[in-house]
């Protein structure tokens, strides 16, 4: 079993093109991309780098995630609630189910944990 390291993972380059948000707000999509990083161990729980330029969409995403923001400023507001102001240097724990807008001021990369769904 090996580590993996990102040296400099705010500035790290290679990621790969993930597309536009499929619940985009925006007039004109913010653009994603990033690096799934395979974790031996994590069983079916997601990790690596995420990037997003700026614009606004819909986090549609049911499962539970944690998440450390590494460069760049953004809100979000879960539904009902108040805009939460994000900015490099936070860290998230979303609960499951939480849904909501976020509103990318200036790009933010992250690293994510996206935990599995319970069977």
């Amino acid at each position: 079993m090996s580590i993996t390291i990102l040296s400099q993972s705010a500035t790290v380059g290679g990621l790969e093109d993930w597309g536009t948000p499929a619940r985009s707000l925006s007039e004109v999509p913010c653009k994603l991309s990033g690096i799934e990083v395979d974790l031996a161990g994590a069983g079916e729980n997601r990790t690596g780098i995420w990037e997003c330029q700026p614009g606004s969409f819909e986090r549609q995403l049911a499962n539970a995630e944690l998440m450390h923001i590494l460069t760049g400023e953004c809100t979000f507001t879960p539904q009902g609630g108040e805009a939460l102001s994000i900015k490099a240097g936070d860290t998230l724990f979303f609960p499951a189910n939480t849904f909501g807008q976020w509103n990318v001021i200036q790009t933010i990369r992250k690293v994510y944990v996206v935990m599995a769904s319970p069977h």
